[in-house]
């Protein structure tokens, strides 16, 4: 019985063609490649798949590449994002039944592409969802942070945009599709562990809702978060953490350079794991409880560590919230006063 995604995928690869044909039904077959517009099998021709190659390898049969924007895969991604699958057991279970091969364990039968269920929290999951998302540059992602009123968006990798993320309240609703940015969250080491989504809104920026669509809980989260962020730069001896993506990225508009991580919740920041060169942390607080929580945990673990801790308090809720009230320009000011000396000069006047 295969189990492993590498047989289920060097098995496809033999196939190919049938795969394409199947899946990407909007393509055609030109020489040794199959050519269509994307992975979600629009009309085109900037992704082309490969018929005919080696069973591993380079090269090799299966293997696909959107020359449009970079993203590149096997063909259980294609089973993946033509079927709008999330959880990598329900790809492999589609993936089973297009090779008549037995299921792991026996299932009411099902029809091709069903909906997916709530993801288990997979790491597999989660670096597939990224995988299948593309670049912020010109999306809706974009549009929604801009809107927020951050402005500097380099180094913004772990970042990423999906036009179709499945949503399901819960286990016994509908699934829908909403556009979503997707934020990748990795370890120490730079592996990536799990992924993030935050739902927007296709109809645009509201106070209401600040960009997020409209749903109960517009932002889950999927794999392995504990101890480890969404990374902005590379941690050296000096880095800041807070919670949300939002909160840091506005922090970033006034210290572009200083390397920083989202934790995504206050116990998640609490429980953030330190880089070996840490040597001051900037405590990155949300003005609530949860916050303070997040604030005194990290502090005791920093002192405990060696780490040099310092708290940096928005006047508002959060940094969002100050940037988009009183301007980047009082941000700035507020957080000089906030600063090490020696990060003022290192840090914020870069950004001056």
């Amino acid at each position: 019985m295969v189990r492993d995604a590498s047989d289920l995928a060097h098995r496809l690869g033999r196939q190919a063609e049938a795969v394409c044909r199947e899946y990407l039904s909007s393509g055609r077959r030109e020489g040794r490649y199959w050519m269509v517009g994307d992975v979600r099998n629009t009309p085109g021709r900037s992704m082309f798949v490969r018929l005919i190659g080696p069973e591993f390898g380079k090269g090799a049969a299966g293997k696909w590449t959107d020359a449009a924007t970079g993203e590149h895969g096997d063909l259980l991604d294609v089973i993946r994002e033509s079927c709008g699958l999330v959880d990598f057991k329900d790809v492999a279970d589609e993936a089973r039944r297009f090779l008549s091969l037995p299921r792991p364990e026996p299932e009411q039968p099902t029809t091709r592409c069903t909906v997916a269920p709530a993801p288990t929290g997979s790491r597999e999951a989660a670096r597939r969802l990224f995988a299948m998302a593309q670049p912020i540059t010109g999306t809706l992602v974009e549009a929604y942070l801009r809107k927020r009123g951050i402005t500097a968006l380099h180094g913004t990798g772990a970042l990423r945009f999906h036009p179709r993320c499945y949503y399901r309240p819960d286990e016994h609703s509908p699934t829908e599709t909403w556009p979503a940015m997707i934020a990748s969250v990795n370890d120490l080491d730079g592996h990536l562990t799990g992924a993030h989504r935050t739902w927007l809104d296709p109809g645009g920026f509201s106070e209401a809702t600040l960009g997020k669509a409209p749903l109960d809980t517009p932002r889950r989260a999927i794999g392995d978060l504990l101890g480890n962020a969404v990374r902005f730069g590379i941690a050296g001896e000096v880095m800041a953490a807070g919670e949300g993506i939002e909160t840091i990225l506005s922090l970033r508009c006034v210290l572009p350079h200083m390397p920083m991580v989202a934790a995504l919740s206050a116990a998640h920041l609490a429980a953030i794991l330190f880089p070996a060169t840490l040597r001051r942390l900037y405590i990155v607080r949300d003005d609530d409880p949860a916050g303070d929580g997040a604030r005194d945990n990290l502090i005791e673990r920093a002192n405990a560590a060696g780490i040099e801790a310092i708290v940096l308090s928005p006047v508002l809720g959060d940094f969002n919230e100050d940037l988009r009230t009183f301007g980047i320009d009082a941000l700035r000011a507020a957080v000089h006063q906030q600063l090490a000396p020696e990060d003022v000069a290192r840090f914020l006047a870069l950004a001056a």
